[in-house]
């Protein structure tokens, strides 16, 4: 049987654990190669690559972290040394430090720039190239339904969310003529492992649920959905795009 992305390499950034994983899992799933990036949790990247070769499919980790712009030619060669080409990147890592605006210092306010925006950018830009030159390739970047939706005491998230949204929107714009496309997955409300502890408070919850039309939270494959959407010819007439997953989250404002 022929899956959608037999033959399609694609790098993941943060894909040790949550969404991440869950990505690196539903294209290796649909039969891609896939390039597992983590930053700290080698046991738990190679938890997820074992994972992808129990069910068949081929993988190799690579440790960076997407800040430091001096790994990032490390991540995407470990795809094209590794298994001779890139065709999908998902720029899922990211990290948030909760600090009211007042006292946001500025080495917090780097890193989180430097995982969520600064990272994302020029990964999407050495990624760009490789892709230009080849004639095709997908590029999505995993961003936040608070990059149009204030959330208290994250305004460097926020911010660096609401930047990648624009810069997907600009890439898309330049690279599209090359055959290049570069979409956007915002979450909302989603269960993963971390956030775990937090949405099985029921008073928490409750809260939540307040602001989701739909009157769930939303689960990974919800996200996963989403990315092999953006990742399968199916979308070849969508680039530029910001893909709300939030229940309708935003509507409800």
């Amino acid at each position: 049987m022929t899956r959608t992305l037999d033959g399609q390499v694609a790098v993941v950034t943060g894909a040790s654990r949550g969404i991440g994983r869950a990505i690196a899992l539903a294209l290796a799933g649909e039969g891609a190669r896939v390039v597992v990036n983590y930053v700290h949790n080698q046991e738990a990247a190679e938890e997820t690559a074992a994972a992808i070769r129990e069910a068949g499919g081929e993988v190799r980790t690579v440790q960076g972290d997407v800040s430091d712009r001096a790994a990032h030619a490390r991540i995407l060669d470990e795809a094209i040394s590794g298994f001779g080409r890139l065709d999908i990147l998902v720029n899922n890592a990211g990290m948030s430090k909760r600090q009211p605006f007042l006292e946001v210092d500025a080495a917090a306010f780097d890193y989180t720039l430097g995982v969520n925006f600064t990272g994302p950018f020029f990964l999407t830009q050495a990624a760009g190239r490789v892709m230009a030159a080849q004639g095709h390739g997908k590029i999505i970047n995993i961003s936040s339904v608070h990059d149009a939706q204030p959330m208290r005491l994250n305004s460097a998230y926020c911010a660096a969310k609401s930047a990648l949204v624009m810069m997907t929107k600009c890439a898309a714009l330049e690279l599209a003529a090359s055959g290049v496309q570069v979409n956007c997955v915002s979450p909302g409300a989603i269960l993963t492992d971390e956030n775990r502890p937090r949405l099985e408070d029921p008073v928490y919850l409750a809260q939540v649920l307040a602001k989701i039309p739909s009157g769930r939270v939303g689960g990974v494959d919800d996200i996963t959905g989403a990315v092999l959407l953006l990742a399968s010819p199916a979308s070849a007439y969508i680039t530029g795009a910001v893909l709300y997953v939030d229940g309708g989250m935003l509507l409800h404002g």
